[in-house]
C-alpha cells in the first residue's frame, strides 16, 4: 500500500470527528539493504550447491549446508517483507497511529503536540525511486524520536505533521523550549 493522503474521518479523544490527512506504510526499499545482504548469501549458497558436485570427500555436506543457508536467507527475506507489509500509519490533526506486527498487532500513537522538529531526508537513489524518511524528534517518553521510514510522498507527509504539529501547539497552549 503506498501512501495516501486521505479525507477520510476518525473519532477523537473529544469524540469529535479527527480527519485523517495521511495513512501510508513503509515501502519495500525500506529493506534494501536486507535484500543486498541475502543476495549475496544466496549466490554464497548457490556456489556451496555447485561446488558440492565436484568435491567427493565433503560434497554432501557442502550441498546441505548451502540448502540450509538458502532457506535462511529465504525465510528471513520472507518476514521482513511481512513485517513491513504489516506496518501502518495514520496521521490526523491531533495524533499519529503506528500500527505494526505480523503475528501479534501492536497500535502506538503519539500525540501531535509533542513533536518538537521534522526532518526529511532523501538521499539521490530515494529521490530517484520516489521516496524519503520523515524523522520526529518528540517530547514522548516511549517515542523520543519517531521514523516514517522510505515512505512515498515524503515531503507532503512532512508538511502535513509541520502544519498539524504547529497546529496542536496553539490549540493546546504547547511552547517547546530549547
Amino acid at each position: 500500500m503506498a501512501a495516501n493522503l486521505k479525507n477520510n474521518t476518525n473519532v477523537s479523544e473529544s469524540g469529535k470527528p479527527s480527519q485523517v490527512l495521511f495513512t501510508g506504510q513503509p515501502t519495500l526499499w525500506a529493506i534494501a539493504r536486507t535484500f543486498l545482504k541475502g543476495g549475496v548469501l544466496l549466490i554464497i549458497a548457490a556456489v556451496l550447491v555447485i561446488f558440492a558436485r565436484h568435491v567427493e570427500a565433503v560434497g554432501a555436506y557442502l550441498l546441505v549446508v548451502g540448502l540450509i543457508l538458502a532457506l535462511a536467507v529465504a525465510a528471513v527475506l520472507f518476514y521482513k517483507i511481512l513485517q513491513i507489509r504489516k506496518t501502518y500509519y495514520t496521521v490526523s490533526a491531533e495524533r499519529i497511529e503506528h500500527s505494526t506486527g505480523v503475528f501479534s498487532q501492536r497500535i502506538d500513537n503519539l500525540d501531535m503536540f509533542r513533536v518538537v522538529d521534522i526532518k526529511l531526508r532523501r538521499s539521490v537513489f530515494d529521490r530517484i525511486v520516489g521516496v524519503g524518511t520523515v524523522t520526529l524528534t518528540t517530547t514522548d517518553k516511549s517515542h523520543p524520536e519517531f521514523v516514517f521510514q522510505k515512505v512515498k510522498n515524503s515531503h507532503e507527509l512532512y508538511d502535513i505533521i509541520k502544519k498539524a504539529s504547529l497546529s496542536a501547539d496553539r490549540k493546546t497552549n504547547v511552547i517547546h523550549m530549547e
